[in-house]
Formats: C-alpha cells, structure tokens, sequence
C-alpha cells in the first residue's frame, strides 16, 4: 500500500517540480519552519548520529543550532539596495579607484552546510558618486549570510555594487577555506580557493585590473 504521506511529498510532474524550483530561484516568499520545526529537526540529526538529544549535554542543543543558524542565514532577510542606496556626490572630483580589502567572512556551502571561512577585496570605480565603506563590507555579509558557493557569492557582490552605484567598474576577489573539504571527503587542510569579478573597466582595461591586484597583494 501506498504511504499517503510520500504522495504529498512527490512532484505530481517535472513541469511543477520547474515552478517550483523557478520560484525559489527568483526569490518569492516560500513556506517557513516554525523554530519547534527547526529544533525538532535537530533532535532528529542527533538521534541519526547515534546519539540521545534527552541527556544532559544535549538538551539545549536543538535551540542552540536554532540560534546559530538565525544569525549564519541571516542574509536572506536584508537588501542590498538598502544597504547601497544612500551615496555621496560631494567628492571633489575623485575618481579614482575606491578598495576595502580583507574583509573578513563566514558562510556556509549550500551542499554539505560545512563553513567557508574566508576574505574578500572589493574595488569600484565612482562615476560621480561614492558610498560609505562599512556598507561595502555589509554586502559582503550579507551574501555570505546565506547558504552560498563561493563563485556565485562572488558575482553577487559584484553585480549589486554594478546594479545600484553604477559605477565605470567593479571587482571582487574572495579567498577562503572550505571546511567541505577540509574536515570531509579529501581531508586537505591548508588550501585556499581564489574566485574573482571583473565587471567594467576592471575587464577592458588591463592597467585598471593590475593596479587593483597590485593593491589587494601589498602587505599591510
């Protein structure tokens, strides 16, 4: 006989498993967990592992995850238009290139949820207008708040930054440790990856690009 519940669970067709898949994708509003779901959730984990989520030093556990989570994924709930909208115009002409770098950052890889633990270097260009440089740093976190790869968080920052200041160029390089394949799978510790951005100037102009590399790579 059939489990009832499998057959809610299952894609009625590949066109409606699509939509949904769409719907994520472009971001609409989905079903969200309560937090009992949420720590229920991890009382299951930990039984899965062999363990009793009733002993001592499991009890408050379920809540903590809870927590933890709220804070790492807190990245889908904000804006980066927000964070980028208010801008400066009385620059005095400056137009030269605008870095922050080694902007510290942790998220979590969307296929094991293990950390990445890493840095990122963010330039532009202004074309007329420049914007405070804790919210270069608030774009960074609010990407990598959400479960991520990191070659997509990469063209994300970029392509907020190219989207709202509109600026002659962007570039963003991010480096960082993936814990998925350090504490898992080929256990290589030590090793970082290196993604990068170039939009604008930063792509067609050579000199641009290399000033930029040159300043990320100086010692500080």
């Amino acid at each position: 006989m059939t489990d009832p519940r499998r057959e809610t669970l299952r894609p009625t067709s590949t066109s409606t498993l699509s939509t949904v898949q769409s719907s994520i994708t472009q971001g609409e509003a989905i079903e969200r967990p309560s937090r009992q779901d949420a720590e229920e959730a991890v009382r299951t984990l930990l039984r899965w592992a062999g363990d009793d989520p009733t002993r001592e030093g499991l009890l408050e556990t379920p809540a903590r995850v809870a927590r933890a989570w709220e804070e790492w994924c807190s990245g889908y709930g904000n804006d980066p238009e927000e964070y980028l909208r208010r801008t400066f115009e009385e620059v005095e002409g400056y137009d030269e290139m605008v870095v922050l770098k080694d902007i510290t950052f942790e998220s979590h890889c969307e296929h094991h949820l293990a950390a990445i633990i890493g840095r990122a270097h963010v330039a532009y260009l202004p074309d007329r207008r420049v914007v405070g440089i804790s919210k270069l740093a608030r774009i960074v976190d609010l990407y990598a708040k959400r479960l991520q790869i990191q070659e997509k968080m990469t063209a994300q920052i970029a392509g907020a930054i190219q989207d709202v200041l509109e600026p002659k160029g962007v570039a963003v390089v991010i480096e960082a440790s993936h814990q998925c394949m350090t504490t898992r799978g080929v256990h290589k510790t030590g090793v970082n990856m290196v993604t990068s951005r170039m939009l604008g100037a930063f792509r067609e102009d050579s000199a641009t690009r290399r000033e930029f590399l040159a300043v990320i790579s100086s010692t500080r």
